[in-house]
């Protein structure tokens, strides 16, 4: 059985730092991309990092750079945002994402964390 356990959401103030986790289990975890996603209300669900399997590249949204950083564990089958610097516009429920590129495209999604940035 697949499961992405988001954890780590919450309510902080602007300028405040928060550690998402994302615990993962049911499939082959190092070889798969991970990335986390931001859905914002009344918004789309938008790409904020990503990092490919073994941990060499990263991606990041332009509003996050500088202030985001993902990493992966492959031993602990867990991927991280550390967020800095937050913002009130970083609000929204941030998702775990897991994605695998071969002949068939395989992806799973976690129940979401709330992140919250507000004074």
């Amino acid at each position: 059985q697949v499961q992405l356990v988001e954890s780590g959401g919450g309510l902080v103030q602007p300028g405040g730092s928060l550690r998402l986790s994302c615990a993962a289990s049911g499939f082959i975890f190092s070889t798969y991309l991970m990335s986390w996603y931001r859905q914002a209300p009344g918004k789309e669900r938008e790409l904020v990092a990503r990092i490919r399997s073994l941990g060499s590249s990263t991606d990041y949204t332009d509003s996050v750079k500088g202030r985001f950083t993902i990493s992966r564990d492959n031993a602990k089958n867990t991927v991280y945002l550390q967020m800095n610097n937050l913002k009130p516009e970083d609000t929204g429920v941030y998702y775990c994402n897991a994605e695998y590129r071969g002949i068939l495209t395989t992806v799973y999604w976690g129940q979401g964390t709330q992140v919250t940035v507000s004074s």
